[in-house]
């Protein structure tokens, strides 16, 4: 690992998932000192941020700052709307069409943040956590979308016009979740500190029956690995 006096500076965006959390710790081992950013969205699991915040005090990153934004003002989405989130659907189905999840350009919200940030900070490299492989449904999580945005990014910065190109990173991209389970464990990673849940119970117990639940249960039963969350009832998620 580079030595913290020559590392370089990177923004990470972390959700307090799963996924980022896991190239939180990636960006770290890969020798970045890393900015975190994450964000207070008007989302219904809004115990995500306090989960991102455990997760920056563990690694010690260099800061971490959360984003006031209220994406409820335009609503179309069940996470920041009163819409239904998908109960008990298939994994093996999940990729067929948007689901009502998916939240109206916040990728490309949140990696403006972070594109922003990263100017500030002297940084050349964003890190995000999208995952197509075993995701497909959202269409900002598609290789085409990041490598759009990245050359987007390149033509609207001062940092770009000056010769400080930047690179955004999506390590996880085309890895399953069981893949990536067992990437985080290689790098230590603490999933207990971590929430996947699109709609957890006051006590932060996870329903076990979204999404983001039975992919995460699927990806830590196919990895061999313990689940260390709480779920209502069985919890299987299958």
């Amino acid at each position: 690992m580079t030595s913290p006096a020559r590392a370089k500076p990177a923004v990470v965006l972390l959700s307090g998932g799963l996924d980022s959390t896991t190239v939180l710790a990636l960006a770290q081992r890969q020798g970045f000192h890393v900015h975190a950013l994450s964000f207070r969205y008007g989302q219904r699991h809004e115990r995500e941020v306090e989960a991102a915040r455990r997760i920056a005090a563990r690694h010690g990153v260099r800061s971490h700052t959360v984003v006031e934004i209220d994406l409820r003002a335009f609503g179309g989405s069940a996470l920041t709307g009163d819409g239904e989130v998908p109960r008990d659907r298939p994994v093996d189905a999940m990729g067929a069409g948007i689901p009502a999840t998916y939240v109206p350009a916040r990728n490309t919200i949140f990696l403006s943040y972070a594109l922003a940030c990263a100017e500030v900070r002297g940084a050349a490299d964003v890190f995000i956590g999208v995952n197509a492989l075993d995701y497909s449904g959202y269409p900002d999580c598609r290789p085409e979308y990041i490598e759009a945005f990245e050359r987007m990014a390149n033509l609207a910065t001062k940092a770009a016009v000056e010769g400080r190109r930047l690179t955004i990173h999506a390590p996880l991209l085309a890895l399953t979740k069981a893949e990536i389970v067992r990437l985080g464990m290689s790098l230590g990673v603490d999933y207990s500190l971590t929430t996947s849940c699109y709609d957890p119970a006051p006590d932060g117990e996870a329903c076990g029956r979204c999404d983001a639940c039975r992919l995460r249960v699927r990806g830590f039963a196919e990895a061999g690995v313990p689940d260390p969350v709480r779920y209502a009832g069985a919890g299987t998620g299958r």
